[in-house]
């Protein structure tokens, strides 16, 4: 059985309002249903699917008890992530909004495959790499 796609990716968020806030109001993500965990946390959706969940950085015993132990110093980790990329489209809308709302990004284009890219970073520093074909834009 092949893997097909990427299914969700799940942060341990330092402030979980905070992240929550930069993933609905930044990103056009929407809070969705999530199971009654023993734990405070979100699942954030696009198009109908929950692609990003959050969870609180410090530990609870729910939370130990359904994902294990974690460590949730600052620097703390579970491997090395480099970034999470997304397909988007409306590039110059997307950048107004970066702008407008005062998010630091980094701008690429990769004119082999007529691609611009986004990079920001979540409050929790998760790199986010944004895709956005160039005849979009």
């Amino acid at each position: 059985m092949p893997l097909a796609a990427i299914d969700h990716y799940f942060v341990y968020a330092r402030d979980l309002e905070a992240s929550r806030r930069f993933y609905e109001q930044v990103l056009g993500f929407e809070v969705g249903v999530r199971p009654p965990f023993p734990f405070k946390g979100y699942w954030l959706y696009l198009d109908g699917k929950a692609r990003v969940h959050l969870g609180e950085a410090e530990s609870s015993p729910g939370q130990t008890d359904y994902l294990g132990e974690h460590d949730a110093r600052e620097h703390g980790h579970t491997g090395s992530l480099d970034h999470v990329a997304f397909q988007a489209s409306g590039f110059r809308e997307f950048r107004a909004k970066l702008d407008a709302l005062g998010v630091e990004y980094r701008h690429r284009e990769v004119p082999q495959f007529k691609l611009q890219q986004l990079f920001v970073k979540d409050p929790d520093g998760v790199t986010l790499e944004l895709n956005f074909p160039s005849e979009d834009g």
